[in-house]
């Protein structure tokens, strides 16, 4: 969805961000994951930021659709970057690793653990993101299918394995970092059998610096 320029402020800006909209998703994550989505107002939302609500309202037509946003920041970096490692990379354990890595790192970036919006019943009806996200746990499943030779039960397992970082933010809300996502991404390997040695590693690495942006 385009965004209009919005109305003036009434205040000055209370949130990061360089766009209204980046600072209207910023406040709504927040909110969303630390009070709810059913009792955040689109009201409380624009006077996080700073803006009036009807500014709020020529950025987003309603607040299902700042939670789309939301969402689909936690899977389109991952999927969009996993598009560009299976394309260019021929050996699926080196692709695996680095497709773990960079989704956990993205779920790891910013303030708000936005994973844990998963679990809002009102997911349920957004089909755009279930479409997103299940094409993403495709490319886990293709890639890991290709290391152990055959569809396995535990060809399912690096994809939950990079989520489980949601829930160890919940229990560590200051844990970050490439080490905890290449952590992640050595146990997705070894969970298929892969001995997971220095130079596996350093051409994962190498992808993901190459394609990830770093976080600012």
């Amino acid at each position: 969805m385009m965004s209009r320029p919005g109305r003036p402020r009434h205040r000055d800006a209370l949130r990061p961000g360089s766009t209204a909209v980046e600072q209207i998703l910023d406040a709504a994550g927040e909110l969303f994951v630390t009070q709810g989505f059913t009792v955040t107002s689109t009201r409380a939302i624009a006077d996080a930021v700073g803006i009036r609500q009807a500014s709020l309202y020529h950025h987003f037509p309603n607040k299902e659709a700042i939670l789309e946003a939301l969402l689909d920041a936690t899977v389109v970096p991952s999927l969009e970057f996993a598009r560009r490692v299976t394309r260019s990379v021929n050996d699926p354990r080196v692709a695996l690793w680095a497709v773990t890595a960079g989704d956990a790192a993205n779920l790891l970036s910013g303030p708000w653990n936005l994973g844990r919006l998963y679990l809002l019943p009102e997911v349920d009806g957004i089909e755009g993101f279930h479409v997103r996200r299940r094409e993403l746990h495709a490319v886990y499943r293709e890639l890991a299918v290709h290391v152990v030779g055959g569809d396995e039960f535990r060809c399912g397992l690096p994809v939950r394995l990079t989520e489980t970082v949601i829930a160890q933010r919940v229990d560590q809300p200051d844990l970050a970092g490439d080490d905890v996502a290449g952590a992640i991404a050595d146990a997705a390997l070894r969970v298929l059998g892969v001995d997971v040695d220095e130079a596996l590693r350093a051409a994962g690495r190498a992808l993901v610096e190459q394609h990830v942006p770093s976080p600012t």
